[in-house]
């Protein structure tokens, strides 16, 4: 774009960037290195600038031109715009030709062989001025709209050019506003956007600016180096480096390159990586809304990243400054996320695994002699031994969505074992934790810590899906009891972390039919003011995480990707609300959950829940009517059956097999929950 300077371009840079004052401020430059530059830009259709100097005045005016490929002594070189040089040649006189890189210039004088209104011819001497005039290159940008914002007005433009530590912009003002509204020492805020969303935000200072008109140009320097993506926390992933280093490769935002950096160090939540100090283009900040993480080219993750800081820094092996810049997840698919933390965790603990292929064989013997599957369970579960066979061979080796596991192996065996699930919109369900006896703290508390990383790690990404983690564990089971049971009550907050205890029994499908439920008494769909109803008495008695981990607060809709999850996996997984009403009083909601059989070893996945609103006015006889009217939905015989609260069980004199804490996390609790963690490592130091 042609443009008028009061100044020359090569004597005084446009941005914040002072130039240099070094004793090689301005060095020579062959024209055989001059050919090769201009030739370079005629391969990329790019221009020059040539410069003309008023004849009677000290006024410089900039116009640009395309060079034609240069073999020998003369350059020729075309006008971009040929229409606007009426009458230039009268009043202007050539001044130089400039090359600039956005870091250096080259400077070319010399008396014109020809000049028209089509182009230039130039002789090119034997050596021309090579000028650094910036510390920082500037990178010319095309495509993005700008809004600048200052005390209730707004501008419009476009951003001309950047380096992380400042921006060109050029915008325009709608009658009746002015440029003059815009206070120059005050803060002004700006947005970045392209057609798919916001890019870049950032409170900047007004460096300098240019005003032709309803026209201005604008140099702004952001204030911050540093930006809050995420809340505070005590707890911050575990940064590795590895060796060799991944390599970060994207299409710049804002110059659509492609551009690749050096990975420093790498979390499952973030990671640096090392910006040229003069060639600086990652602004605290700025949106990366596809990158590419590669390793040694033997594979790729792919994600979405924003920098969150840039600081100076001194790199071993390196003498001079150069610039840190650090990058937070904001997402990633689940299969590259797994990916990641897979080879982070191996990288702290070579014989911790997450989601590895696993010899059934070898993890069904690890179940039965770890007593996992005790005889009563087991007994329970042997007729359709089969299926639960095929049920496991697709979530073990056909890595689905909705399911994880962690695996503590040393010399090929198994030693502890942490498996997760998937079961409701935004809650993973906790389950299979198991450690030999030989090992149990340590491997029991190593996947414990697996597990507490990878939520960490994971949590704040959408495609987790994890707002709450969740596990059932009885009472008298001193192991999920200390460390989990432990864990609420250090948090001490019901909202988050919390425990509620159901019981848990078995019920046997009926073979004649069910009768009729006497009047007032109906078993109805559930309704969203049941729902609402719900949440208020459990709010009442608990005040805990139950209702929101379960899906069951009011106004909740059923996640029709949940179920598409599962049907993907080959597994089958469908929830169904039941109203017990007396009348129009409602008495209990009842969910049904049915799931491949044995999902989870205890079938609570497959199994009759029953939340009791009114235990004083819901009847023994009347609740067992309703268990078997609903037993009817699923294919097996035994049905369990958990009743909150415990108490109405015993109130009403139902027998039950054993009972269970249903335990619930908020992730945004991740803090409290790692102290309490680190006790119990510290606990497992002393006794190793």
């Amino acid at each position: 774009m042609d443009h008028v300077e009061r100044n020359q371009e090569n004597k005084q840079p446009d941005d914040s960037s002072p130039a240099d004052t070094s004793s090689d401020l301005e060095k020579r430059i062959t024209k055989t290195k001059l050919i090769n530059r201009l030739n370079f830009i005629n391969f990329q259709n790019g221009n020059v600038l040539i410069n003309f100097k008023h004849r009677k005045y000290n006024r410089i005016i900039t116009k640009t031109a395309c060079p034609q490929p240069c073999r020998g002594d003369f350059l020729v070189c075309l006008w971009q715009n040929p229409d606007e040089l009426e009458d230039l040649f009268d009043t202007y006189q050539f001044q130089d030709l400039v090359v600039t890189n956005g870091l250096k210039i080259i400077s070319v004088k010399a008396v014109p062989r020809q000049i028209s209104r089509k182009g230039i011819c130039l002789p090119l001497p034997e050596a021309s001025a090579e000028i650094n005039v910036r510390k920082t290159k500037r990178h010319i940008c095309d495509g993005l709209n700008v809004t600048l914002m200052q005390n209730g007005v707004s501008y419009s433009g476009r951003l001309l050019d950047f380096n992380a530590v400042s921006l060109k912009l050029l915008l325009s003002s709608e009658p009746p506003q002015t440029f003059q509204w815009i206070n120059l020492k005050a803060k002004v805020n700006i947005i970045i956007t392209n057609q798919k969303g916001p890019l870049y935000t950032a409170e900047c200072r007004i460096i300098r600016q240019s005003v032709d008109g309803n026209q201005g140009a604008f140099i702004l320097e952001p204030l911050n180096q540093v930006i809050q993506r995420y809340k505070p926390k005590e707890y911050r992933s575990r940064r590795f480096t590895l060796s060799p280093s991944p390599n970060l490769i994207f299409l710049h935002p804002f110059t659509h390159k492609t551009v690749s950096m050096k990975v420093l160090d790498l979390s499952g939540s973030g990671f640096s990586v090392e910006d040229d100090r003069k060639n600086s283009i990652l602004p605290a900040g700025m949106i990366l809304p596809e990158l590419e993480l590669n390793f040694a080219n033997s594979f790729t993750i792919k994600g979405k990243a924003q920098v969150v800081y840039r600081k100076n820094i001194i790199l071993e092996g390196k003498k001079a400054e150069a610039v840190k810049c650090g990058l937070a997840l904001l997402d990633m698919g689940f299969e590259d996320h797994l990916k990641l933390l897979a080879v982070l965790h191996q990288v702290e603990n070579r014989n911790a695994y997450i989601c590895n292929k696993v010899d059934l064989d070898d993890l069904w013997r690890f179940f039965f002699e770890t007593g996992f599957l005790y005889p009563k369970k087991y007994i329970f579960l042997q007729q359709e031994k089969e299926k639960i066979k095929a049920v496991y061979q697709k979530l073990y080796t056909g890595n689905p969505s909705i399911a994880r596991h962690f695996i503590y192996q040393e010399n090929g065996a198994i030693r502890g074992h942490m498996a997760m699930l998937r079961f409701y919109n935004k809650t993973w369900l906790i389950h299979h934790h198991a450690a030999r006896s030989t090992s149990l703290l340590r491997a029991g508390l190593v996947v414990l810590d697996q597990v507490g990383q990878y939520t960490y790690e994971s949590h704040r990404l959408y495609s987790s899906h994890m707002d709450y983690l969740m596990c059932y564990y009885r009472p008298n089971n001193s192991f999920p009891e200390h460390v989990f049971g432990g864990a609420a009550r250090h948090i001490n907050n019901p909202d988050g972390c919390s425990l509620d205890l159901f019981t848990y029994s078995h019920i046997r499908k009926p073979v004649r039919n069910r009768k009729q439920l006497p009047s007032p008494w109906k078993l109805v769909d559930t309704e969203q003011e049941d729902l609402l109803e719900l949440e208020s008495y459990y709010q009442a008695i608990s005040g805990g995480l139950m209702v929101r981990g379960l899906d069951l607060s009011h106004g909740i809709k059923p996640n029709p990707d949940l179920s598409t999850a599962y049907q993907a996996a080959g597994l089958k997984r469908e929830r169904k609300l039941f109203s017990v009403k007396a009348g129009n009083q409602l008495k209990a909601v009842a969910i049904v959950s049915i799931a491949d059989v044995a999902l989870n070893l205890s079938d609570l996945t497959s199994c009759i829940k029953v939340i009791v609103i009114d235990p004083q006015d819901l009847p023994k006889d009347i609740l067992e009517s309703v268990v078997a009217r609903l037993a009817d939905l699923f294919e097996q015989s035994r049905i369990p059956l958990l009743l909150f609260p415990a108490s109405y069980a015993d109130d009403q004199t139902i027998p039950y097999e054993k009972q269970y804490n249903l335990w619930l996390l908020n992730t945004d609790y991740s803090d409290d929950y790692f102290k309490f963690i680190d006790e119990l490592n510290k606990l497992r130091n002393t006794q190793s």
